[in-house]
């Protein structure tokens, strides 16, 4: 009987273990035929004409994060871990490692997150104009599945927050509309396909990116339409850039913040040729 019991428990674990391989193979094949299918060629560097016609508070966060003379960003790996919350729980932690892509506007993030001991991986994938979410417990169990227009405007925002957090470079985007507010505040209209979202970036009098909001993201799991807000709380230099380190993912609601995620950036990499997983 024990052993039955110990054969028993060996298998669960094997297929738990194998289910989790199998969802997050699922994302590696995305990101490889995405990279497949990046056709190689020489990439312009930033220069200071590329900026010239940007709000001078986004200028100066460029001059800043050191991206002038230095290649644009067609694509990035970014690896992250930290921990997150639902209004009503406490915090768990997670791991993530996402690929975002910039001619065509691609964002693949997979994440493992422990939530009771337990492994919750999650993989939110926004390509060709739309998005889906899908959480499994390990990578078996469907926990949330959301796709549609609500969830594409949302991860569109969170694109665009990548964007200015993590890949300064790619605010020369033609698809940004700017709009100067003062010497410490901007504005932005982003535009992919259909989708069109708006963010308000505010910036230390160093040149900083301190805060960057935008009120057209949807907590998923109310399906409420909230201000979201990313305030950052420190900076740090990785392969020459000047870029976050730390921050805070918030919703805004009529009674007042709510801090769900605080994210602590590992490695930021741009312009992969090919897949390091």
């Amino acid at each position: 009987m024990l052993k039955l019991i110990l054969i028993s428990i060996i298998a669960l674990i094997v297929l738990l273990t194998l289910t989790s391989i199998l969802f997050e193979k699922k994302w590696k094949r995305d990101v490889a035929q995405r990279l497949r299918n990046t056709v190689p060629h020489p990439i312009p560097l930033v220069t200071e004409n590329d900026i010239k016609a940007l709000p001078l508070p986004v200028q100066n966060y460029l001059r800043y994060s050191g991206v002038i003379n230095r290649p644009r960003v067609e694509n990035m790996r970014v690896v992250m871990h930290g921990e997150m919350r639902s209004r009503e729980g406490k915090f768990f932690s997670f791991e993530s490692v996402q690929y975002n892509f910039t001619l065509e506007p691609a964002r693949l993030f997979y994440m493992k997150a422990k939530m009771y001991e337990l492994s919750v991986p999650g993989y939110h994938r926004f390509a060709n104009g739309a998005a889906t979410m899908d959480i499994k417990l390990f990578g078996l169990i469907p926990l949330v599945r959301k796709s549609g227009t609500i969830l594409t405007k949302t991860e569109l925002v969170t694109l665009f927050n990548d964007m200015c957090l993590l890949a300064p470079a790619t605010l020369i985007d033609d698809r940004i509309q700017w709009r100067p507010v003062d010497s410490l505040h901007a504005e932005a209209i982003f535009s992919s396909r259909k989708t069109s979202i708006h963010a308000s970036l505010e910036f230390s009098a160093e040149g900083q990116l301190i805060n960057f909001t935008s009120s057209d993201r949807t907590e998923v799991n109310s399906m409420q339409q909230l201000p979201f807000s990313t305030p950052v709380h420190r900076y740090q230099t990785l392969n020459g850039f000047r870029l976050l380190a730390e921050g805070d993912a918030v919703w805004n609601y009529p009674d007042g913040p709510f801090t769900y995620g605080k994210f602590r950036i590992d490695t930021i990499e741009y312009n992969l040729k090919e897949s390091v997983e």
